[in-house]
C-alpha cells in the first residue's frame, strides 16, 4: 500500500500539471470514487474491495493535497512579481505565463540569489568622479565617496549632453566591451558627457548580490574547463538553456537592484553591455535603453523587453526574429570593438601581412578570461610550443591578467620547459612594449608574460597587445568578434560555439580547436610558406572593416546620440 501512495500522487500531479482547476480536481475526485466503485462490484473478496477502496481513498487525498500545493506555489509566484514593472510573459510568447515547474524554479531561483535580502524602493544616492584609466570619462560612484562629486544625472546640473554606458565585471567580457563603448563616446566629448556606471562600483548590499551571482558562474566556468567530462557537458548544457525562464529569473533581480540605477535621470540614453543592466533600466523606466547583445547564439536571456536591442551578426539578428522579437526592438549593428582598433585597422593588418611573407616568428598573445578559466588547456598547449619557441618560429605573449593562479599556472608552464621569459606588470609598460614592436623592434625574450595587480590594465592589455600581436588565441567569447586573426581555442560554454562559428564564416578566425593537436594544426598552417591562411585573414578582415562589420560600438553610441 505505502509502495503504491507515491505513484498515485505523481500520476495525478502529472494529470494536474497538464492544466486542471478546482473544477478538474473534481471531476478527478468523482473519477476515481465511480471507478472504484464499479471495481469492487465485480465480485472481488472484501479483502480486494478493501484494497481498492483504501487506494481511492488515497488517491483523492493525494489529489486535494497537490491542488493545494499548486495554489500555494501559483500564490507565491505571484506575490513574486505583482509589483514587476515589465510582464515578461507576453514578450516571450507565453501569454498565459509559465508552467508549474518553471514557477518552481523561479522561486528557488530568486530564493537562492535574494533570499533574506529587504527590497529597497528607494534611489541609492550617488557621486561621480573622473576615471583613472580613461581621459574625460566620468565614473559612477556611492555618494560620498573619496574625490567624488553629486552625480550631474541626480542632481540635475548637467552642462552638456549625457550618455551612459551601463556594465557589470563580471568576466572580463562586460567591460572590454563597456570601454569600447566608451572610446567611441568620448570622441564627442565637446558635446557629450560619457558616464562609466558599473553596478559593481556603488558600494551596496544590491552590488553584493550580484558578486555572490558572479563568483558562482566563475566557479562553475572553472570547473567546467578544468575538469571537462560530464561536468563540462553539464555546464554547456546551462549555458545553452537561456531561455524565457532565465530571462525571467535576470529580470527578477533587476526588480532588486533598483536602486542602484534609479537615481538617475530616466531620459539619458543607457547603453548596456549586460543584459541585467538593461533589464534594470527598463524596470526603472528608462525610456532610451540600448541593450548590446553579447554573444551569437539567440536565446531569451540576451534581450530585453522595452530596449532597442543590438545584435553583432545577421545570423543572430535573424534567429531572434524568429523567435519573435519585435522588429522595431531589434537592430543589426556589427561587432563590438574599441575605436583604436578599428580606425588603425588596415595598417595593423599590413604590417602583420609584411611580417608573415617575411617569414617572422608567429607572434601568439594568448589571454585569460575574467572568469580564470582554461588552465589546464592553455598551460599545455605552452609546453606543447617548446620547440617551436625555442626554434625561434614563435613568440608568445601571455596575458595572465589580474588573475594570481594564472600567473603561477604560466610560470609553471614556461619553467616545465625551461623557458625564460620577459614580464611586463605596468599599463605604462604595455604602452612601451606596443610602440617599441609598432617601431620595428621584436620583444626582449621569445616569451612576454604580462601580469597585474590591478583591474584595468588587465582587461586593456589585450586590446592594446592584439594591435601587435599576429594571431589572438582565445575561447570564443567577445574576443571572437574582433578584427584580428584568431585561433579559436576550447570553448568554456556551449553558447560560444556560436562565436567561433562567426569568426570562421567572416574569415578572420579558425574554427573552435577543442585539443590540443587541433591547435598546435592551426599554427604549423600559420607558418606555412607565404602564410596563405594568415594573409587571407588579414586581408579578409580588411574587407570586413570597409563593410562595418566593426563598428557595432561606433553605431550603437550614434543612436544613443540620436537619443540625447
Amino acid at each position: 500500500m505505502n509502495g503504491l501512495t507515491p505513484i498515485f500522487a505523481a500520476v495525478l500531479v502529472g494529470k494536474y500539471y497538464e492544466g486542471g482547476g478546482l473544477d478538474g480536481v473534481k471531476e478527478d475526485i468523482g473519477w476515481i470514487l465511480t471507478h472504484a466503485q464499479n471495481v469492487a462490484s465485480n465480485g472481488l473478496d472484501e479483502t480486494a474491495m478493501e484494497i481498492v477502496k483504501k487506494l481511492a481513498l488515497i488517491a483523492v487525498i493525494c489529489l486535494i493535497v497537490t491542488f493545494a500545493l499548486v495554489q500555494v506555489i501559483n500564490s507565491m509566484y505571484r506575490t513574486m512579481v505583482k509589483d514587476n514593472s515589465i510582464d515578461i510573459d507576453p514578450w516571450v510568447q507565453q501569454p498565459n505565463g509559465p508552467k508549474l515547474h518553471s514557477k518552481i524554479q523561479l522561486l528557488f531561483t530568486n530564493w537562492l540569489s535574494a533570499g533574506g535580502h529587504e527590497v529597497r524602493k528607494s534611489a541609492l544616492p550617488l557621486g561621480e568622479q573622473e576615471s583613472t584609466f580613461m581621459k574625460g570619462l566620468k565614473v559612477s560612484v556611492q555618494e560620498g565617496e573619496e574625490k567624488s562629486v553629486p552625480h550631474a544625472l541626480s542632481s540635475g546640473k548637467l552642462d552638456k549632453k549625457p550618455i551612459v554606458v551601463g556594465t557589470i565585471r563580471m568576466g572580463f567580457g562586460h567591460h572590454r566591451i563597456a570601454y569600447a563603448a566608451c572610446s567611441w563616446s568620448l570622441e564627442h566629448e565637446k558635446d557629450t558627457t560619457t558616464y562609466f556606471h558599473d553596478l559593481l562600483n556603488i558600494d551596496s548590499p544590491e552590488a553584493t548580490l550580484i558578486k555572490d551571482m558572479d563568483k558562482a558562474y566563475s566557479k562553475g566556468s572553472r570547473l567546467a574547463s578544468e575538469i571537462g567530462g560530464p561536468v563540462e557537458q553539464l555546464w554547456g548544457a546551462l549555458t545553452l538553456s537561456g531561455g524565457a525562464d532565465s530571462l525571467r529569473a535576470t529580470y527578477q533581480m533587476g526588480e532588486i537592484v533598483k536602486p542602484l540605477l534609479m537615481g538617475l535621470r530616466k531620459d539619458t540614453p543607457i547603453v548596456a553591455t549586460h543584459c541585467l543592466v538593461a533589464l534594470c533600466a527598463v524596470a526603472c523606466g528608462f525610456t532610451n535603453v540600448i541593450n548590446l547583445v553579447i554573444d551569437n547564439h539567440a536565446q531569451w536571456f540576451i534581450v530585453v523587453p522595452g530596449a532597442l536591442n543590438l545584435v553583432q551578426g545577421p545570423t543572430n539578428y535573424a534567429n531572434l526574429l524568429k523567435m519573435g522579437v519585435k522588429p522595431e526592438e531589434l537592430r543589426l549593428a556589427g561587432h563590438w570593438i574599441p575605436r583604436d582598433m578599428v580606425e588603425n585597422l588596415d595598417a595593423d593588418c599590413d604590417a602583420r601581412i609584411v611580417r608573415a611573407k617575411a617569414r617572422k616568428p608567429l607572434r601568439l598573445l594568448i589571454p585569460v578570461g575574467g572568469a580564470g578559466a582554461q588552465r589546464k588547456f592553455v598551460s599545455n598547449l605552452i609546453k606543447s610550443l617548446k620547440k617551436r619557441i625555442e626554434d625561434g618560429d614563435v613568440q608568445l605573449f601571455l596575458n595572465a591578467a589580474d588573475h594570481e593562479h594564472m600567473r603561477v599556472s604560466f610560470v609553471k608552464a614556461l619553467e616545465d620547459i625551461g623557458q625564460k621569459y620577459d614580464v611586463v606588470d605596468t599599463e605604462q609598460g604595455v604602452y612601451d612594449f606596443c610602440d617599441s614592436l609598432r617601431s620595428g623592434n621584436e620583444p626582449k625574450m621569445a616569451v612576454t608574460l604580462f601580469s597585474f595587480k590591478d583591474y584595468f590594465p588587465a582587461v586593456a592589455t589585450t586590446d592594446l597587445v592584439s594591435r601587435v600581436t599576429d594571431v589572438l588565441a582565445c575561447k570564443p567569447s567577445e574576443l571572437a568578434f574582433y578584427p584580428v586573426p584568431k585561433l579559436m581555442i576550447r570553448r568554456v560554454g556551449d553558447h560560444e560555439a556560436y562565436s567561433a562559428l562567426r569568426a570562421s564564416e567572416l574569415g578572420d578566425g579558425t574554427l573552435e580547436a577543442r585539443e590540443i593537436s587541433d591547435a598546435l594544426r592551426y599554427v604549423e598552417m600559420f607558418k606555412m610558406s607565404g602564410s596563405p591562411l594568415l594573409v587571407s585573414m588579414n586581408e579578409m578582415i580588411k574587407k570586413n572593416g570597409k563593410i562595418g562589420t566593426y563598428d557595432g560600438c561606433k553605431n550603437a553610441i550614434e543612436i544613443a546620440r540620436q537619443m540625447q
